[in-house]
């Protein structure tokens, strides 16, 4: 995985989660006090306007990154991360998925169960991946550590006792 994608990917999930984290806090949490106020706040609009914008941009990098990395790293062996990992993958899929069919659906059932399933998705990626960013740089932190002089001289010290 490049550096590029990686920040890239970080700094789209950083504006999706908070325009949209605004947005429901905007459109679900504040009241007006005006009666006939079809927003409760002015930014609201704005805040879906570039949530809607940016989330394209990040199932485009979800792609780059699915071909770079997680593609790889599925016909790995390795067992270290891929938990958060897959919770990841799984909840991106849902969440966007529900995303992008709530934008084109018309009735309000489906509106409704649509918008309960994006939001949990959400929360459950972003805690997800949140979780995967976190023992990555663990495990990456305990390999540089280990590969440094002094720890393989401590194992090779370790294996003649």
């Amino acid at each position: 995985m490049k550096r590029w994608e990686r920040w890239s990917f970080n700094v789209l999930n950083v504006a999706v989660a908070m325009t949209g984290i605004a947005y429901f806090y905007m459109k679900y949490l504040l009241s007006s006090d005006d009666p006939f106020a079809v927003v409760n706040h002015a930014w609201q609009s704005s805040m879906l306007s570039l949530h809607v914008v940016f989330a394209p941009c990040l199932v485009l990098l979800f792609g780059i990154v699915l071909r770079s990395h997680i593609l790889k790293r599925l016909m790995m062996n390795q067992s270290a991360d891929r938990r958060t990992g897959w919770l990841s993958l799984l909840s991106f899929t849902s969440m966007a998925l529900s995303g992008y069919l709530l934008q084109v659906v018309s009735s309000m059932a489906w509106v409704n169960t649509l918008l309960v399933l994006h939001i949990v998705t959400s929360v459950v990626f972003l805690i997800g991946y949140s979780s995967h960013l976190v023992i990555g740089w663990y495990l990456l932190k305990i390999t540089d550590t280990a590969s440094t002089p002094e720890a393989t001289l401590s194992t090779a010290a370790r294996l003649s006792l």
